[in-house]
């Protein structure tokens, strides 16, 4: 199992962007899907994106469609999520997970989780 660390949240108005970074150590980094899920205060954590092992194939789910970028690199053990045109419904924390059993939306498929970061869009 791979360990993950998520950095790069924090307080954004509406409209900025951030770039969130989920470093792993401690397994094969490029054997592993990555994908980012998120909680916001009250709710259940939801899926946000998730991209390959080889980074060819990624997924988003439809509220951040357009707007995120998922991505990764492999040499860095790094996984990156670019987002933009931030809403103040992003606010939440987000985390970091990893599959072995490839791309997936259920946090079950992730067997791997970050500690998560917080992100907050101010209106």
């Amino acid at each position: 199992q791979v360990q993950l660390v998520e950095s790069g949240g924090g307080l954004v108005q509406a409209g900025g962007s951030l770039r969130l970074s989920c470093a792993a150590s401690g397994g094969t980094f490029s054997r592993y899907a990555t994908g980012w899920f998120r909680q916001a205060p009250g709710k259940e954590r939801e899926f946000v994106a998730a991209i390959s092992w080889s980074g060819i194939s990624t997924d988003y789910a439809d509220s951040v469609k357009g707007r995120f970028i998922i991505a990764r690199d492999n040499a860095k053990k790094t996984g990156y999520l670019q987002m933009n045109s931030l809403k103040p419904e992003d606010t939440a924390v987000y985390y970091c997970a990893a599959s072995i059993n490839g791309l997936g939306r259920a946090e079950a498929d992730f067997g791997s989780w970050g500690q998560g970061t917080q992100v907050t869009v101010s209106s």
